[in-house]
């Protein structure tokens, strides 16, 4: 396997696990201290601002991944009945199941106090779940998309993708703006449904960094784009929090599309990651972790929300125990024979 892998996709795929692992860290211990929101410092909320565009990367690192690998393939009926007999009906089994772990699991801890909210308590267990059929809906689409790009010029899907792009992202974020200064129902009408939406078009994205179009580029152009993307984001988050406007950065803000775009497009241009041993374990179980984590993050944060530190050194504390506990139970549960990839959904 080694042999075969590509270094800078696992160093992206390493990468993407450890953001989300890092949002869901942030975002866990955040949620459970909101009551104590008027005493937070400033620097906190800027470090919450700040790993929200962190952890929001990793998602579309993902996605793009998928589009680099998958797309640029040639699909006929006997290979599509295979793709999806390989890839989605696992992927199915695999959803429903970890569903059922999930529900299973609020029962019990619901069940072992009555101080658990369980509402609160599923939205921690199911928050990354969302993505599982969001991806199997992305990956039944994938033979024919992949067949219908070969009959297009890179340049004239770059195009389709920039006016997707506009109607996707730019038109929800003008909506946003008109409503924080006071122009409520500003909602222009479109339809981007046979387009994957937002993440499809990271998916497209992840296509075209494979067909090279984007190496007229700089990196140091790149690297401009990523830290102007990152700036907005905490800046436009701050603004909203001062103006007491409720806004959820999410991943049709245009500012997370350029951001995680310019890095991944960074990370392409790489032969050589340093340290790939490691990246590359990382990376081998990164989807076993996403499935796990949130088993143990409802464990862990009891005990690191009471710990007498602030949020942003409780958030890190909580990250790294999840990284530890999370992909050590990924190596366990792995070597179970005939069990263990599957349940993880290895290939």
């Amino acid at each position: 396997m080694s042999k075969n892998r590509i270094e800078w996709i696992d160093l992206v795929r390493a990468l993407a696990i450890l953001t989300v692992l890092y949002i869901h860290a942030t975002d866990g211990i955040y949620i459970i201290s909101s009551d104590l929101i008027p005493y937070w410092t400033p620097f906190s909320r800027v470090f919450q601002f700040i790993s929200l565009f962190i952890g929001r990367i990793g998602v579309p690192f993902f996605l793009m991944i998928t589009g680099y690998l998958l797309l640029d393939r040639t699909y006929d009926d006997e290979r599509v009945k295979k793709f999806w007999n390989k890839s989605c009906k696992g992927l199915v089994i695999v959803t429903i199941i970890w569903s059922l772990i999930y529900a299973v699991s609020i029962q019990l801890v619901a069940y072992s106090s009555i101080q658990v909210n369980t509402i609160e308590a599923g939205n921690l267990f199911f928050s990354h779940m969302w993505y599982m059929p969001m991806i199997i809906g992305m990956y039944l689409s994938m033979p024919f998309v992949a067949n219908a790009l070969k009959n297009f010029d890179p340049r004239t899907i770059n195009q389709a993708t920039i006016v997707f792009s506009c109607l996707a992202f730019l038109l929800p974020f003008i909506s946003i703006v008109c409503e924080m200064q006071g122009l409520q129902n500003v909602n222009i009408q479109y339809c981007l449904g046979f387009s994957g939406g937002v993440y499809g078009i990271y998916i497209i994205l992840g296509w075209l960094v494979k067909k090279g179009l984007f190496k007229k580029y700089s990196s140091n152009s790149l690297r401009l784009l990523a830290i102007v993307s990152f700036i907005i984001c905490v800046l436009f988050q701050w603004y909203a929090f001062s103006i007491d406007f409720s806004f959820s950065l999410w991943y049709e803000f245009p500012f997370i599309l350029t951001g995680s775009f310019a890095l991944f497009e960074l990370c392409s241009r790489r032969e050589k990651v340093r340290g790939f041993r490691g990246v590359e374990f990382l990376a081998k179980y990164s989807f076993a972790v996403f499935l796990i984590h949130n088993l143990f993050r409802i464990i862990l944060l009891p005990m690191v929300v009471y710990l007498p530190y602030t949020e942003p050194v409780k958030a890190i504390i909580l990250w790294i125990l999840l990284i530890i506990t999370s992909y050590a139970a990924a190596v366990i549960i792995y070597r179970i024979p005939k069990f263990g990839k599957f349940i993880l959904y290895m290939r």
